[in-house]
């Protein structure tokens, strides 16, 4: 009984290196050579604190200016929505997002930020780039 109870309080989380990158897709940029800006907004990312459990609630930012490709929308959500599973602080998040999606889209810059809902009376805001 007490390895249930203990399951309960525990949940068993998955590491960040146990993301799906494989189901991110691109889609060619028909304005190749024209610098245009793109801005995702997921009002609905979740993580997990690896040390309580408890869900990170936050709205993600991605802004970049493709170079030939682009990321395709379907193939993000399903790899953002991959994260209500991994155990992860918050400032270690949009720097592995912004890693797999410069490595995906190789854009000309990017930006990542993510402004996660207060916990414990504290909110966190953090962003991260490329080029650095």
């Amino acid at each position: 009984m007490k390895d249930k109870e203990q399951e309960r309080k525990h949940p068993v989380l998955l590491k960040p290196e146990q993301v799906d990158r494989g189901v991110l897709e691109t889609v060619p940029f028909a304005y190749a050579g024209r610098r245009s800006e793109v801005e995702i907004v997921f009002p609905e990312f979740t993580s997990v604190c690896p040390w309580t459990g408890l869900p990170d609630f936050g709205v993600l930012r991605i802004i970049y200016v493709p170079r030939e490709t682009c990321v395709e929308l379907k193939s993000l959500k399903y790899y953002l929505n991959s994260y209500r599973q991994v155990g992860i602080i918050q400032e270690d998040v949009v720097n592995r997002i912004l890693d797999d999606l410069v490595k995906l889209t190789e854009p000309l810059s990017m930006t990542v930020a993510a402004e996660f809902n207060p916990r414990g009376g504290m909110k966190t805001l953090v962003s991260t780039s490329f080029p650095q």
